[in-house]
């Protein structure tokens, strides 16, 4: 939204400073995952002398919807944030038009690794070619596919779900 980084900290601990200073304090599964990690042995999060909010961060020429689907995307506790299908169903992006090429170049892109057997994300899968739900998923949150999804309807279990969310 402003085209720079929101907290552009020094190193991964003033960064976690940063967000604790604009977002709050981890939450304790955050904190767990902070303490046992050993790259941080030794190393503590500095106490914070001020807070700031998030809407200080933000522009203000950002629509309320744009401040919404922002705070939605920062929620630090996974089981309250939205997945990303409903944030791309937020009403942000209700005026976002993307050129029908592009969609079609995706489309076909997309379907031209599925048929090799490639996976999109090779990184991830492991050799693993892409299920039938994740073959059918539409690229734009306007396909006919999608329309009847509401913003907070929350969509199909992936089986991916058993990994954790940070």
């Amino acid at each position: 939204m402003r085209g720079e980084a929101l907290w552009p900290g020094k190193s991964d601990v003033d960064q976690l400073y940063l967000i604790r200073k604009t977002l709050g304090d981890l939450i304790p599964r955050h904190l767990q995952i902070f303490k046992s990690n050993d790259f941080f042995s030794g190393v503590a999060i500095p106490e914070l002398q001020a807070t700031e909010g998030l809407i200080n961060k933000i522009p203000k020429h950002i629509e309320e919807s744009g401040v919404d689907f922002l705070k939605k995307c920062l929620d630090k506790d996974p089981q309250k944030r939205p997945a990303s299908e409903q944030l791309l169903r937020h009403p942000y992006f209700n005026n976002v038009k993307i050129p029908e090429l592009e969609v079609e170049e995706a489309q076909l892109k997309y379907r031209q690794r599925s048929k090799n057997g490639q996976s999109i994300l090779p990184h991830l899968s492991h050799g693993i070619t892409a299920t039938p739900e994740i073959r059918s998923v539409q690229l734009h949150s306007r396909s006919k596919a999608s329309n009847n999804n509401s913003y907070n309807e929350v969509p199909n279990k992936s089986r991916f779900e058993h990994l954790p969310n940070i």
